[in-house]
């Protein structure tokens, strides 16, 4: 079978294709116009984010039977069109949401302590003690919103602390533990102290975080996104900040993302992001939440897993 990788994965993947006879295909520096010609007899497509898998694509691949994704999400791949073609796709949540669930917690304990903050004061000649005065996650109520790999990965981390964990699934039910109360989103935005975002992009969740969302707060939280950029309003965030009702957001992800991460900040810098960079109560990290040496192997060993097992059902 041969495959095509359109970005750059561990190489765990294409050495466990190969084994067993497959063709594999560096393809990581083709354009778009070089996937019109070298895609007409790929059976396989492995990617990140570098290309949309729509229609316009996926047009020039008639023999194209599965389209491997190195991440979680699945919003750059147009999965209605693939429906329709019967193409499989693979995604790969359960490599990345150690690292996920622990960054998480990092950017939450950055935040509550201000340890970026007084970082790069103490660096830059300022000792100021008082003014750093952090808080205590123990103690405090912790909402989850989503519980799939990744909002499972952050809530086990949590287990060290002596926390209250609400979690909120549109889409799951008897999930609840000792460590973990099933709740509904009106409890979570009602008790929590912090709120951490866990769910995939979509039509439903777009802007999720928006002024409605913050109005309804039953009091000042510690805001968490390391799902997608879009999830999170940032225009309502900014007035939430100003208000007081957030008092503090860790943004692994924001809105102003571009399909390229490298271009992030070429051309005009948008009001909304000149806000996110310049405001001590934003903690920015660039889209790295499950970036590690660990989860870059993991992912891929992910997906050749579920690659292969596939390949042995449809034999």
């Amino acid at each position: 079978m041969k495959t095509i990788f359109l970005d750059t994965v561990h190489e765990v993947l294409a050495q466990r294709l190969t084994t067993v006879g497959w063709e594999c295909v560096d393809a990581s520096d083709w354009s778009q116009e070089d996937c019109q010609e070298g895609l007409k007899d790929a059976e396989g497509i492995v990617i990140r984010s570098r290309f949309p898998m729509n229609e316009a694509i996926l047009r020039f691949a008639p023999n194209l039977k599965f389209i491997a994704r190195s991440g979680a999400g699945m919003e750059n791949i147009d999965e209605a069109y693939c429906a329709d073609r019967g193409i499989q796709l693979f995604n790969a949540p359960e490599g990345n949401r150690n690292a996920v669930g622990e960054h998480a917690l990092g950017m939450l304990l950055s935040l509550m302590n201000r340890i970026a903050v007084s970082h790069n004061e103490v660096r830059s000649g300022k000792w100021d003690r008082e003014g750093n005065r952090g808080m205590e996650l123990d103690g405090k109520t912790v909402g989850i919103i989503g519980y799939g790999n990744n909002g499972a990965a952050f809530a086990k981390k949590l287990r060290g602390f002596d926390v209250n964990v609400l979690v909120y699934d549109k889409y799951k039910t008897g999930f609840g533990t000792e460590f973990v109360i099933e709740a509904t989103l009106e409890a979570v935005l009602s008790k929590s102290d912090v709120i951490s975002f866990h769910i995939p992009q979509n039509e439903e969740t777009m802007y999720f975080a928006d002024q409605e969302f913050f109005d309804a707060l039953g009091k000042p939280i510690f805001l968490l996104n390391l799902s997608r950029g879009k999830i999170v309003e940032t225009t309502a965030l900014i007035q939430a900040i100003e208000t007081g009702k957030v008092l503090g957001a860790g943004l692994d992800v924001n809105e102003f993302e571009k399909s390229s991460f490298e271009a992030f900040f070429e051309g005009d810098i948008p009001e909304g992001l000149r806000y996110l960079l310049n405001s001590e109560k934003i903690l920015l990290t660039p889209h790295i939440g499950g970036w590690t040496n660990e989860s870059y192997f993991k992912l891929s060993n992910v997906l050749a897993d579920k690659i292969l097992e596939w390949t042995q059902e449809q034999a």
